[in-house]
């Protein structure tokens, strides 16, 4: 997939674009995307970075970064993405002259949005008028339920398995591995620590079965109680890997929470317990 961060930079084309922010890729979003691919020119997507909200001042803890949104956008078929820096210039365009100066400029005929799609300045813009403009709009209803919102949600309290059903796939946490205090290699469970990016939202914390880079992972989300530890860290346990991940960037699937993190009377009943995590671990479904 093509990636550009302004009109000029995509070759010229006659282009079917879906337009939105899309922070996780879920259902709903797939419901827009899928209406941009069947419409029969070059397809494309218009998104945003950083997140509308959060230029305006609102707290939004992202479901996916940047890079993930643009891999997931890619699987689905997409040939060009149009990553616009929402700040203040874009922030304060009239919304006839975003339509010219990003959609009519970026070669984009057919538009596909969520009913409530807005832009412009002081959000002045909507469907309507991009089909005053000239341009075939297709129309989005929004799915039931499904909000990104609603994921955040669902997430926060970890529930990943309800939100994967929302997201259409597991839910994920990602960051570049960092090297760790050891501790888990001297129990017989190297993990790899993960750096997550600033602003990207980290489940509940707890003990998790997932899956990254084809192996079942057991991941913990937490302090490290058991050695008094305050700050929180993901670390995931690769079973059946043999590898050095240090600076690897690394995407965790989480599929079921097992438990609470916990503080244990000695460390063999810590050992005790990652194993039974383990066996769990293997024995988890992946959510459909």
């Amino acid at each position: 997939m093509n990636v550009a961060h302004r009109p000029g930079e995509l070759e010229p084309a006659r282009r079917a674009a879906a337009i939105g922010t899309f922070d996780g890729v879920h259902r709903g979003h797939v419901r827009v995307l899928e209406a941009a691919l069947a419409a029969g020119l070059r397809p494309a997507v218009v998104t945003f970075d950083p997140h509308p909200r959060a230029f305006f001042g609102g707290e939004v803890p992202l479901l996916s970064t940047l890079e993930r949104r643009l891999e997931l956008l890619e699987a689905l078929g997409f040939a060009d993405a149009l990553v616009c820096e929402f700040g203040e210039e874009l922030a304060g365009l009239p919304a006839e002259e975003f339509a010219a100066s990003v959609l009519r400029a970026s070669g984009i005929e057919i538009v596909a949005a969520g009913d409530g799609f807005r832009f412009g300045r002081g959000r002045e813009g909507d469907l309507a008028i991009l089909e005053e403009l000239g341009f075939d709009v297709r129309r989005v209803p929004l799915v039931d339920n499904v909000s990104s919102s609603h994921i955040r949600m669902l997430l926060a309290a970890g529930e990943v398995r309800q939100a994967a059903r929302l997201l259409g796939r597991p839910a994920e946490v990602e960051g570049t591995v960092v090297a760790g205090d050891r501790r888990g290699a001297g129990l017989g469970f190297p993990t790899a620590n993960l750096e997550v990016p600033p602003g990207l939202l980290v489940p509940r914390l707890g003990i998790y079965a997932g899956e990254a880079l084809g192996h079942r992972a057991a991941v913990s989300i937490g302090t490290n109680p058991h050695y008094g530890g305050r700050d929180r860290r993901v670390e995931a346990y690769l079973l059946d890997f043999d590898g050095d991940l240090y600076g690897r960037r690394l995407v965790v699937e989480l599929w079921e929470r097992l438990r609470d993190e916990s503080a244990f009377p000695s460390e063999a009943e810590l050992v005790a317990a990652i194993d039974a995590d383990v066996r769990r671990t293997r024995e988890a479904t992946r959510p459909a």
